[in-house]
């Protein structure tokens, strides 16, 4: 490992050692209630006692992050196909994408928790947090889908290549580094967008990390929101870091954007 990157992961790390043991200090020596801000001591403790709670909760969120990534990436990705495919077909329905982006998840969350039923909360979750992973996904593969080479574009139509073989051969490989760059974004979002959405349409029967982080506000265990807190962090440090290490599996060998810096 080179000087660089060794740098590059110490610097972090000392960076949040210094945080968490100045946050330490002020707690202490100001005498700072637990229950406005408590210490890291006391939130590593709250961690560990209700690690089941929170553990169980994750996994309803994880699994509600992951189940709306992946509709958000199928769904995405074919309707950048057809847009890329047919600008009629673009100019038609691209402005309702942008509609349903630009709409904040807080002022649709009733109505979609009306049609699904207050009883399935975790499918109107769902519903709210492919809304909030899909766009990012569609613009970047569309963009991609037409940045292909004109040269090797008037090289296929030079061959007769068809449709379908221009498209699987030519478009879909050059949009590969922008559909990743777009599943980086979404993968984050598709987290952000369940917590949101458990908030404003989640109830008894959704207990994910956001209802955790209600019910633990509601009694002022503010350790707990902290923990919480922490572990949606860590979750989407990892989401991101999966997805980072996909695009460097898929693009180091030819593509310039996931080679090393000279």
């Amino acid at each position: 490992m080179s000087a660089q990157r060794l740098l590059s992961y110490v610097l972090p790390t000392l960076v949040a050692v210094a945080v968490l043991a100045f946050w330490e200090w002020a707690v202490g020596y100001f005498e700072i209630q637990s229950f406005v801000l408590p210490a890291p001591s006391a939130i590593a403790e709250t961690f560990v006692t209700e690690w089941p709670s929170l553990a169980s909760s994750a996994w309803i969120t994880l699994t509600i992050t992951v189940e709306a990534f992946l509709w958000a990436l199928a769904l995405g990705f074919l309707l950048a196909v057809i847009f890329a495919q047919s600008r009629t077909i673009e100019s038609a329905f691209l402005p309702y994408a942008v509609t349903l982006q630009t709409t904040p998840v807080v002022a649709i969350a009733p109505l979609i928790l009306i049609w699904v039923g207050a009883d399935h909360a975790d499918r109107a979750v769902l519903i709210l947090a492919i809304i909030v992973a899909f766009f990012p996904i569609l613009a970047n593969t569309t963009l991609g889908l037409r940045s292909a080479d004109p040269q090797l574009k008037e090289l296929f139509q030079l061959y007769g290549a068809t449709r379908m073989q221009k498209l699987f051969k030519l478009q879909i490989p050059s949009a590969l580094p922008y559909l990743l760059a777009g599943m980086k974004i979404s993968g984050g979002l598709a987290l952000i967008g369940a917590v949101v959405a458990e908030f404003v349409a989640g109830s008894g029967t959704s207990t994910g990390l956001a209802w955790r982080i209600i019910e633990a506000s509601n009694r002022l265990q503010i350790a707990k929101m902290f923990a919480a807190l922490a572990l949606l962090s860590l979750m989407g440090i990892g989401i991101y870091s999966l997805l980072s290490a996909l695009e460097w599996q898929l693009l180091h060998r030819w593509h310039e954007a996931a080679r090393p810096k000279e």
